[in-house]
């Protein structure tokens, strides 16, 4: 049996969260049945793909075209050529981890992960260019229904699914995703180590992700202005970190015109390697996204024993359960009371740590890897 994996999603240099996704999920899933072949599809005029182990693994062919992605994105609108079943030789079973438009042979099944339906609930959040990708150049609403099976990362995507495209819940497999291997809490030693090299404050409040409306980046620079205010936490800064999404500008003109500006800390985005340093090494993250179709960045610092701050609504409520400090993301009030709260009391920071770290515990890449080979298994069915 032969299945083939688009992983077009991996020519970006920036990482987000469906990059993620996919280099995870195949990391843990193209492994675990040598029977089974793996053809991946990877098309770009310009950008080389990364060099990854399971790309070795002795089942797994890479098919390499360089065809520029406008090209294909328009002659698949246009023509539905090329076939990609057909460019990769034929397979039983296409699988996308993200809705990149691929037309395919009619005896070829279709799998296609949703991580999110923000671009129909919160089109203001994105560049009209953005929009227009969505809705008209990849057209996700056609592609679930032309898929035999879709994965949702979260119940809540599913729902979404199911009221705004009117998708057969039969047809739907929420399949969580995990934390990556390279998420983990160092030692003392390593950190104390790391924050001097790095010169990292004694005590900062965390955002990690990627600069764009829809995160609330705006919200979480207002709430820090409040406890600043309040002169009790003098020394707290706030490391806003991650690459550039669009929409970003007024991000930045909210961080110039902060009186507390010098306190606030702004990083490009943070190699993987990174990342857990700065979880860990951080007093409180925060993170009161508008919407979320999974929300890695909350699971990830729960892994490395921070409490969390985070929304009550769409997914993350399912990753953080217990484990984090829900909020409505539009009250800002509320968001520098919870920040400070933390802050301030010892006692219960250390109770969510601990309701965060076992909540956490419940979302491997493994399993999720079982169940997605699984369910591509039954689209044959």
């Amino acid at each position: 049996m032969t299945i083939g994996i688009d992983i077009r999603v991996l020519s970006g240099r920036a990482k987000s969260g469906i990059e993620e996704y996919t280099e995870n999920l195949l990391a843990h899933m193209l492994p675990l049945d040598k029977s089974l072949k793996f053809k991946l599809f990877y098309s770009s005029f310009s950008q080389e793909l990364n060099s990854y182990d399971w790309l070795l693994e002795p089942n797994v062919e890479v098919h390499k075209f360089k065809i520029p992605s406008k090209v294909l994105f328009f002659s698949a609108n246009a023509f539905k050529l090329p076939k990609i079943d057909q460019l990769l030789g034929g397979v039983d079973v296409f699988f996308s981890p993200h809705f990149f438009i691929a037309p395919l042979s009619k005896a070829c099944k279709r799998v296609t992960t949703f991580h999110d339906l923000s671009y129909v609930q919160f089109p203001e959040f994105l560049s009209v260019r953005k929009n227009i990708w969505h809705n008209f150049e990849m057209k996700p609403a056609k592609q679930s229904r032309f898929s035999d099976r879709i994965i949702a990362v979260s119940e809540s995507t599913k729902s979404d699914l199911i009221k705004i495209y009117g998708i057969d819940p039969a047809k739907i497999e929420v399949i969580h995703s995990g934390v990556a291997p390279s998420i983990y809490r160092p030692s003392e030693e390593q950190l104390q180590d790391f924050k001097k090299v790095n010169n990292l404050p004694d005590k900062f409040i965390l955002y990690l992700g990627k600069f764009e409306p829809r995160k609330n980046i705006i919200g979480i620079i207002k709430a820090f202005n409040i406890i600043k205010s309040g002169g009790k936490f003098s020394d707290l800064k706030l490391i806003l970190a991650g690459s550039r999404g669009w929409l970003y500008k007024d991000i930045f003109k909210e961080f110039s015109k902060s009186d507390h500006k010098d306190s606030i800390i702004l990083k490009d985005h943070i190699i993987d390697k990174e990342r857990s340093f700065y979880y860990s090494l951080a007093s409180v993250f925060v993170y009161p996204s508008f919407f979320e179709g999974f929300g890695f960045p909350p699971l990830e610092a729960m892994v490395c024993g921070i409490p969390v701050i985070t929304s009550y609504n769409t997914s993350l409520p399912e990753v953080v359960g217990r484990g984090g400090i829900l909020l409505d993301p539009h009250n800002i009030n509320d968001l520098a009371s919870s920040m400070a709260m933390i802050l301030d009391n010892k006692e219960l920071s250390s109770q969510f740590v601990s309701l965060g770290i076992a909540q956490a515990g419940k979302f491997n890449w493994h399993s999720t890897a079982e169940k997605t080979l699984e369910c591509l298994l039954e689209a044959l069915l």
